[in-house]
């Protein structure tokens, strides 16, 4: 049986989410002051935006899916961090708030003179979440669909691809940028501190590279 008490942080983050985006549904005024808008972020210095931004959702079925994913790769990386000292909940809080920041960081960039965009999701923080949770475990088995099991790293690799495809195409309302840089943050992150913390756990990672298993253990 979980128990819950393991992972309070990653309880807190999803309650939180739940919580502002419910507000933010029936209340225009909130969802407006809250939603990434780089214009505003430049031209009125509005740079809490960047976490704001981050707790609301476009719909219930944006909001479900980035939970369901917080939830089951949040508490395995809120773990790692603790039980293997790498920080506990202030690395993970860090690793969480500074992707969601860095994931917003191009397209504030790209956008900022653009009176008319607007973006919102907390899927930049959750991409550097599971990209964190991979580092541990780079040939652990992610099923695809329910169905498809394949390893963390293949996975890894093609969903960076599907994100930059994506970006370039533009061809839907679903910002890939802040995927693709938030899965960035979250392997340039955790790499960065097992080296510098445990550097006995990092050399033990990269042991386990040389053993491929392309669907996964």
């Amino acid at each position: 049986m979980n128990d819950f008490t393991n992972y309070p942080v990653t309880l807190v983050l999803i309650a939180a989410n739940v919580l502002i985006s419910l507000m933010a549904f029936n209340n225009q005024d909130l969802y407006s002051k809250t939603i990434m808008w780089p214009y505003g972020v430049k031209r009125y210095n509005q740079f809490y935006r960047f976490i704001t931004s981050g707790f609301i959702h476009a719909d219930y079925v944006h909001l479900f899916f980035n939970m369901f994913t917080l939830f089951f790769f949040g508490q395995v990386v809120e773990q790692y961090f603790k039980g293997l000292e790498l920080g506990g909940a202030i690395a993970y809080l860090a690793l969480y708030f500074l992707g969601l920041i860095a994931s917003d960081l191009p397209t504030y960039l790209k956008q900022k003179d653009n009176y008319n965009y607007h973006c919102l999701g907390a899927s930049g923080a959750v991409s550097a979440v599971v990209f964190a949770a991979i580092v541990f475990n780079p040939w652990g088995r992610i099923y695809l669909y329910g169905a498809l099991g394949i390893s963390a790293a293949l996975y890894a690799v093609l969903y960076i691809v599907y994100c930059v495809s994506m970006s370039r195409r533009g061809s839907d309302h679903i910002n890939h940028d802040a995927h693709l840089w938030g899965s960035l943050f979250g392997l340039g992150f955790t790499i960065t501190l097992i080296a510098a913390i445990q550097p006995g756990l990092f050399e033990y990672i990269l042991e386990q590279l040389k053993n491929p298993s392309l669907f996964g253990r």
